[in-house]
């Protein structure tokens, strides 16, 4: 039977639920994994199966999908038994920033605390957890609070590494976090002209969450802009950037030769 081509689905769950063609992109999360880097970047262009590919890691990680092997039946990485084990045993953290687009620094931090603060309202169960203390549980209040009221940037970029540490706490596991289309904020500043006004803020969000946070366990984050050594990721050296002509994971993006056959 001939299964349809859901031309823009992004979300993993619904594909694979709804039966649609799916080429085989599971063996990235081996190929990820075992790679032992802490936070990874990738860079492709546009439409090349980034979002898709961050979703099938939520999907596969995060404790929300305990239980959902079936989402991952018949692919590649479930004839793994180590992998097998894996499905659905990590708190995964995922956000993207695809629809920060506004015209001024202000409507864009405003937007930033919006996901974050959504991010956070994703993990409200964290207070009811008898691992956590009451002060833990008042971090969450006041870190949520904080977001809503759009307050203190220095503040604001250290939201992450807290809920990180809560989850880290709740679970006995450190969280991974997934972040989609990361430079979308920068993009549209350096397009606007408030790139200084941006960069400091989100330069500061990102060595919190991803280079001085303790309860980090892994990282992926993607986007289209090059990295040069004076970027935002100028301090952050556990990093491994995959470039669009990298070697790496290239199988998992877009489409090989062998796949296009397929069709």
């Amino acid at each position: 039977m001939a299964r349809t081509v859901a031309i823009g689905t992004q979300d993993f769950e619904d594909l694979r639920e709804g039966e649609y063609f799916y080429i085989d992109k599971s063996y990235f999360i081996k190929e990820w994994w075992e790679a032992g880097d802490a936070v990874t970047v990738i860079m492709r262009p546009r439409r090349f199966g980034k979002t898709l590919n961050i979703s099938m890691l939520e999907c596969f990680f995060s404790d929300r999908y305990a239980g959902r092997g079936d989402l991952f039946q018949g692919l590649s990485i479930w004839q793994e038994e180590r992998y097998r084990q894996m499905q659905g045993t990590f708190p995964v953290i995922n956000l993207s920033f695809a629809a920060v687009k506004s015209g001024n620094y202000k409507g864009c931090y405003t937007q930033i605390c919006k996901i974050l603060e959504q991010t956070f309202a994703k993990h409200n169960y964290l207070l009811k957890s008898d691992k956590l203390d009451d002060d833990q549980k008042d971090s969450f209040r006041e870190a949520r609070q904080l977001l809503k009221k759009k307050g203190d940037e220095a503040e604001t970029a250290f939201v992450l590494n807290t809920l990180s540490e809560l989850l880290y706490v709740h679970t006995g596991k450190k969280p991974i976090i997934l972040l989609d289309e990361y430079d979308t904020p920068m993009q549209e500043a350096y397009i606007r002209g408030f790139w200084e006004e941006i960069v400091d803020f989100v330069r500061n969000l990102f060595n919190a969450t991803f280079k001085t946070n303790p309860s980090l366990r892994r990282a992926v984050m993607t986007g289209i802009t090059r990295v040069s050594k004076e970027s935002i990721f100028s301090d952050l050296n556990n990093l491994e950037v995959v470039s669009t002509t990298a070697k790496k994971y290239e199988i998992a993006f877009g489409f090989t030769q062998n796949e296009v056959l397929i069709f």
